[in-house]
């Protein structure tokens, strides 16, 4: 998959807070041993896109197979990037994680929080190195990339440059998911900002954009839906959420907007994983992070979750991965300096505050 150096990878993610299954805490055992691994469960904190609406997505198949292979079950909560992030921030006393999966720079943020530990999960050396981190705090599950979709119905033909949404026939039927909170959300900020060289341009254009736009989103998935309907014609997203949403929504489709003049440009946004510090059931996270980076699940990322293997050194063949190949075919992959973002990020997204009014 096309990956730089500097520049990476954004996906999307957001959502409201949905729990599989009642989450408690640990039982007051003064065994170590019996609050590390030995109660059969795991619990997995992870932003949105990967868990299928109709128990049909990546995360559903792995987890089950998992569970079959081990006996442990595991709980599932999501939402938006930050919004995990948070959560895990205000538990820290009380500790309820024992998996993060979200976004970058929010995979940075959690690292910088002292949310994670070291651990570096079989198949993990097979992973590049601007796709996890060099002390193993956290590596890359599933990778994605950043895009945008559009209604092809109402809009057959996608627009081409960020300059042709500011046209009047979008007022009301665009929106993108807020930065700060949403993992795609932030994404609009991060391209914005490389596509038009620089903080005051890309803010600049935001600024203008905002009369089109319908307003906030804590969640990026629930944009593909109004997009589908026709309710918005343009909205944010990421290939792999988009991707595996366009089966069951025929009008969904994915596009990579361009400064006018440029080349449509995307970057790569994976779903990143770490060990939770702390965590209630450590022994059963580092079994489900490597059977999540095992061949097995890897091969089933385009598959059955319409994303690309973390691993450089799975190549599936399967008709997903050739249309995501396809799809992805003439966008320009640029690589995001993460460290930047991740200090500067609540500057950025007060710029953006202050531009739109929001």
């Amino acid at each position: 998959m096309p990956s730089n150096k500097h520049l990476r990878r954004t996906a999307a993610v957001t959502g409201s807070l949905a729990l599989a299954t009642g989450l408690t805490a640990c039982g007051g055992s003064s065994n170590a041993a019996d609050s590390k691994g030995a109660e059969k469960v795991v619990t997995v904190y992870s932003a949105d896109g990967l868990k299928g609406d109709k128990g049909d997505g990546w995360y559903d198949k792995v987890f089950a197979e998992f569970t079959k292979k081990t006996g442990i079950e595991v709980k599932y909560v999501e939402g938006g990037s930050g919004e995990m992030v948070q959560r895990a921030v205000r538990e820290k006393s009380n500790t309820q994680a024992d998996v993060l999966i979200t976004l970058p720079p929010f995979i940075q943020q959690a690292d910088g929080k002292g949310l994670l530990q070291a651990y570096k999960p079989q198949g993990s050396d097979q992973v590049k190195g601007g796709d996890k981190a060099t002390d193993g705090k956290w590596t890359s599950v599933v990778n994605n990339y950043f895009g945008f979709v559009h209604n092809k119905k109402e809009l057959p033909e996608a627009p081409k440059t960020w300059e042709e949404l500011l046209d009047g026939k979008f007022k009301g039927k665009l929106q993108y998911s807020t930065p700060g909170v949403a993992g795609d959300g932030t994404a609009v900020l991060i391209k914005a900002m490389h596509d038009f060289g620089g903080k005051e341009p890309a803010m600049e254009y935001l600024k203008k954009l905002q009369a089109n736009n319908v307003g906030p989103s804590s969640s990026t998935s629930k944009l593909a839906p109004k997009t589908d309907k026709g309710e918005l014609l343009v909205a944010n997203g990421d290939v792999q959420m988009n991707f595996a949403q366009s089966k069951s929504m025929p009008n969904l489709g994915i596009w990579f907007p361009a400064k006018d003049g440029g080349k449509p440009t995307s970057f790569a946004l994976p779903y990143a994983a770490g060990l939770v510090d702390k965590a209630p059931h450590t022994e059963n996270g580092k079994k489900l992070l490597d059977y999540m980076l095992g061949e097995e699940a890897q091969k089933l990322v385009s598959e059955v979750g319409g994303g690309f293997p973390a691993r450089s050194d799975v190549k599936p063949t399967d008709a997903n991965a050739v249309e995501l190949t396809k799809l992805m075919t003439g966008v320009e992959i640029f690589e995001p300096d993460w460290a930047d973002i991740d200090k500067n990020l609540a500057g950025y997204v007060d710029a953006w505050k202050s531009a739109t009014g929001s």
